[in-house]
């Protein structure tokens, strides 16, 4: 009979590496066929590699001598340090006649045939060549030019190239953008050089007088600010001084309301500081004032058809604004105004009662005067801002309001828009936000009065004027309201 033939006693099976039961002639976890004995690798064993012993103290180590050819008898090629072109770590070429590093090995060789190196690569960071060089060039002077590389070195302003582009700069009186400081400033805002946007100027501004302080800005909301005041100061024909304040704050949903309010408060001052000083009562210079803004922002909207291309409906919504003013003459305080901004008078002595000076021209404050609506309910409709009365081109009637009082203790004129009061809408609401030393300084108080806005969410452009005010001796003066 046959004989079978004797396969090998395996310890795993080759498929899953289990071990496998004494006679099966199969895996019995993965199935492998246990008679099929793969075949012995034919592999090189792994050698160690001998490392020379350690030469003696002062002894050069003895390397083993390569052989001159390899295992196919072909010659071994040689690659000597001058053949390979490199730069050492203080950026000098490896190769080279005139090179130490090149000829510190034992196979370095110099001479007419030495490879001549290739420049190094910069790569621009802190231990590129080109940095190395630099750092280098300080100790040595003469480490760039030995290295074949560039110092690269700070502009020098005092060079003739930057003197050129200092004479092309924007000429004096020109603006300059903020951000490149080279660039000119456009018309429309934008710095020609880098496209930057620079800031209105009108975005934020502060004027201080001897007895008056105004300031004004954009708010957190508004894209511009749309507000505007005036403040000066002059002379009646007594000699006593006459302080005014004008506040104007443009009407958003009119073509150019910035240009409104600047060309409305400009003009009312021009009108007071023309009338006062030839001796017009105080309230009747106010009444002509008013109108002299009105007459102003009018003109806007008669402009020649091509003066503003960028706004093509301002004829069909014409400029518009509001008007508050204020005037200390003669030791009366005279108000008047067109609109919804007001004048808050706030004592020295804060235990004394507070007064708002002006009335609304607004849907909130016709709903109240005619008894259909408290002030709870009116100012708390959507439609309470929305102004009755205005200066404008498409106003209905101009009807300025002016009123004269005559304090009789010292105490604060506050002037202002709806930025702020919308956040301090009573007169004591008002008077607690005052700071207590607001007198002494206006400027300091008003720009309290815009932060305190701010905080409040700033939703409008936020302006106030404050005007200090000191009570006369008794007997000068007309008889008028008391505060």
């Amino acid at each position: 009979m046959s004989q079978s033939h004797q396969q090998p006693a395996l310890s795993k099976c080759p498929g899953c590496e289990e071990p496998p039961v004494a006679g099966d002639l199969f895996c019995g976890a993965c199935g492998y066929d246990l008679s099929a004995v793969p075949a012995r690798p034919d592999d090189r064993p792994t050698m160690a590699i001998t490392v020379p012993p350690a030469a003696p103290a002062g002894e050069a180590v003895r390397w083993p001598t390569a052989e001159e050819t390899d295992s196919s008898d072909v010659p071994a090629p040689v690659v000597r340090p001058a053949d390979v072109p490199g730069t050492d770590s203080g950026g000098r070429p490896l190769t080279g006649p005139d090179t130490p590093d090149a000829e510190s090995g034992p196979d370095a060789e110099s001479g007419p045939g030495a490879a001549s190196p290739s420049g190094p690569v910069r790569t621009g960071g802190p231990d590129s060549a080109a940095a190395r060089v630099r750092h280098d060039d300080r100790a040595d002077p003469g480490g760039a030019e030995a290295s074949g590389d560039f110092a690269l070195a700070a502009p020098d302003p005092r060079a003739p190239e930057h003197a050129a582009a200092l004479a092309a700069a924007p000429a004096p009186g020109a603006k300059v953008c903020v951000a490149c400081r080279s660039g000119r400033v456009d018309a429309d805002g934008y710095c020609e050089n880098c496209g930057h946007a620079q800031p209105r100027e009108r975005d934020h501004m502060e004027q201080e007088l001897d007895a008056v302080a105004a300031v004004s800005d954009r708010g957190l909301r508004h894209h511009r600010n749309e507000d505007s005041f005036a403040v000066s100061s002059t002379a009646l024909p007594d000699g006593s001084p006459a302080v005014v304040a004008i506040v104007c704050d443009g009407v958003s949903s009119a073509s150019r309301p910035d240009e409104a309010s600047a060309a409305a408060a400009s003009a009312a001052n021009e009108a007071l500081l023309e009338s006062l000083p030839r001796g017009a009562h105080p309230q009747q210079a106010m009444h002509e004032a008013i109108v002299a803004a009105s007459e102003a922002v009018n003109a806007l909207a008669r402009e020649p058809a091509g003066a503003r291309e960028h706004d093509a409906h301002r004829h069909q919504n014409a400029p518009a604004c509001t008007l508050v003013g204020a005037i200390m003459a003669g030791g009366l305080l005279i108000v008047g105004w067109v609109g919804d901004s007001r004048v808050y008078w706030v004592p020295e002595d804060r235990t004394q009662p507070t007064a708002r000076l002006t009335e609304d021209d607004s849907w909130a404050a016709q709903m109240v005067a005619a008894g259909l609506m408290n002030e709870a309910e009116a100012y708390a409709d959507e439609r309470a801002h929305a102004i009755t009365g205005w200066l404008g081109a498409d106003a209905y009637e101009l009807e300025p309001h002016t009123a004269a009082f005559k304090p009789d203790r010292p105490g604060l004129v506050v002037v202002c828009t709806d930025g702020l009061w919308n956040y301090a809408e009573s007169a004591e609401e008002m008077a607690a936000a005052v700071p207590a030393d607001a007198r002494e300084q206006p400027l300091h108080a008003a720009r309290a009065l815009v932060g305190h806005a701010l905080d409040g969410g700033g939703h409008d452009n936020v302006t106030v004027a404050l005007l200090p005010f000191a009570v006369r001796p008794q007997g000068a003066g007309s008889a008028c309201d008391t505060v």
